[in-house]
């Protein structure tokens, strides 16, 4: 982490990945990993995210107004997407790493192209006792396995028919107990050093320097038109991450 070109790299990522997230509610995780696991190794990408990833998220999570109406309808996936991060992450320490960023890539592929193709699931309140688990468990494993939050939990949040206020502040929610429950399962496995750590502190200036600039801009730009070149950012970083792990 001391060559001047990594620092150099790092703090831009956590800059545009800040802005992204201050536009969109979310992606600073999507974009972090898409630009540093294709300079550095996945576990040190996820190392780096943990506190920017943290403060951003908790601050989205406790705005908006829908608190505890979401706590109470949606805790059982909130619960297990936490738990079971620790299921994936152990992966990482007997995983091929190439696997792991593969894997990722698709993710990211497969999340951009379902956005961009304009796919709507609709999951009735009726289902929402099963399929919140099940997909908590899923978001969870491969939390731990990747770093990713979104897939496929933000799906499950987009399907449930939140408002857009309840929504962002729902992502913000399940970004924040995933970073959380990544943190210790890092560390646990011996992947999150001090280094590491401090590292992580200093991200946080431009993570919250590119919020603030994406909260700003949210206000003036159309956010239909801009997710549109965002997921197909992230539809080419994916492309790329796989090709990469796979060559």
């Amino acid at each position: 982490m001391a060559d001047p070109g990594i620092i150099v790299l790092v703090a831009a990522t956590f800059l545009l990945a800040g802005m992204v997230k201050g536009v969109i509610g979310l992606g600073l995780p999507t974009v972090t990993l898409g630009l540093l696991t294709a300079a550095l190794d996945l576990p040190t990408a996820m190392a780096l995210l943990i506190v920017p990833s943290f403060v951003t998220n908790a601050y989205q999570a406790s705005v908006g107004g829908h608190g505890r109406e979401i706590v109470a309808r949606l805790w059982p996936f909130l619960l297990m997407a936490t738990v079971t991060v620790f299921l994936g992450a152990s992966a990482l320490t007997r995983a091929d790493p190439a696997l792991l960023s593969g894997l990722l890539g698709f993710l990211l592929v497969a999340y951009a192209a379902v956005n961009l193709a304009g796919v709507r699931v609709v999951i009735p309140v009726a289902h929402e006792r099963w399929a919140g688990p099940a997909f908590g468990i899923a978001n969870g494993i491969l939390t731990g396995m990747t770093g990713s939050f979104v897939v496929p939990g933000v799906m499950f949040l987009q399907a449930i028919g939140l408002s857009r206020d309840a929504l962002i502040q729902a992502m913000g929610m399940l970004f924040t107990v995933s970073t959380v429950a990544l943190a210790l399962a890092l560390q646990s496995n011996s992947l999150f050093t001090g280094e590491q750590g401090i590292a992580s502190t200093l991200a946080l200036a431009p993570a919250l320097a590119g919020l603030a600039a994406g909260q700003a801009v949210r206000k003036r730009l159309s956010e239909a038109r801009f997710r549109k070149v965002f997921f197909l950012g992230i539809l080419v970083l994916g492309g790329y991450i796989a090709a990469t792990a796979l060559a």
